[in-house]
């Protein structure tokens, strides 16, 4: 039987043009990448012109980097009870999957945000609502929901959770799920052993369905199993560590899945060692994997 390629990437910058991440991400040996659209910490987006959407079109041409994911700005907040937020939000996450469409890309990855004062169940509810009205537009774009690391009243940290505000959105075939490692286990959910990789493995198919998870965020996690702390790590020198990474990515559920690394960028080398480190993990779960077109064994 033919062994399926990994996908491996980053999250590259968009600097001088979206199509220059495409160049960078080509330098790092990565088969998938994400990218933010636009400005992560602003609201204003100027529209993609015909031209840069024919350059970032003509840049993944060879199709050796796929899929093609965008995250949505930081600002948004699907939970909000602040009416403005979220009437805003929505109109962000909406404006985000209409450019992924417009540069080819196959997903858009979204936080959904905290309900702040009000209950999770609120916030459940105006996720759920926020959802039906961005997936009104017909294009061919999976809508991810990405877990939180559960602080204060932030939603969708616990799988559940995440199955509820999918199952109450009323066409729901173009929702997945983005799994972040940090998150998970900075939530509670714990991935260090084959045994604790398998109860996870077994929570997401009682829950969400393994159909549905569609890609990783790999990252370590910085703070202990359950603190609700966002602190993503490099690889293997956070609380998961290397042996839980083995664990994680050897079980069969985590497998054929692209996974993005959004490790820390404190020096120009960072992601290469990071890639480097993942790649590694996945040849002694399987040596004779393989990595594509352009998976630079490096």
């Amino acid at each position: 039987m033919p062994i399926s390629p990994i996908r491996l990437g980053v999250h590259v910058s968009i600097s001088g043009g979206m199509e220059k991440a495409v160049s960078r991400a080509r330098e790092l040996g990565c088969s998938t990448m994400q990218i933010f659209s636009r400005n992560p910490r602003g609201w204003k987006a100027l529209p993609l012109s015909s031209r840069a959407i024919a350059a970032f079109q003509e840049a993944i041409t060879p199709k050796d980097i796929d899929p093609i994911v965008v995250h949505t700005p930081y600002l948004l907040n699907l939970a909000t009870p602040d009416e403005h937020l979220y009437q805003r939000s929505i109109a962000g996450l909406a404006l985000d999957i209409k450019r992924a469409a417009q540069i080819g890309a196959r997903y858009v990855v979204t936080h959904l945000g905290s309900a702040k004062e009000r209950s999770k169940a609120f916030g459940q509810e105006r996720v759920v609502k926020a959802l039906q009205v961005v997936l009104r537009q017909e294009v061919p774009v999976t809508l991810l929901l990405e877990n939180s690391a559960g602080a204060g009243k932030g939603i969708g940290a616990n799988l559940e959770e995440l199955q509820k505000i999918i199952a109450g959105v009323e066409t729901n075939e173009r929702l997945g799920i983005c799994f972040d490692s940090c998150h998970g286990y900075a939530a509670g959910y714990d991935l260090r052993t084959p045994d604790k990789a398998d109860l996870l493995a077994k929570e997401i198919n009682r829950t969400i369905g393994r159909e549905r998870l569609s890609l990783l965020h790999l990252n370590d996690c910085g703070g202990v199993l359950g603190s609700h702390s966002d602190r993503h790590e490099h690889i293997g020198e956070g609380k998961i560590g290397f042996s839980g990474f083995r664990n994680f990515l050897g079980h069969p559920s985590f497998q054929g899945i692209p996974m993005i690394l959004e490790t820390p960028k404190e020096n120009p080398r960072d992601d290469l060692k990071n890639l480097s480190r993942i790649r590694r993990i996945c040849r002694k779960i399987s040596p004779n994997l393989s990595w594509g077109k352009k998976g630079a064994r490096r």
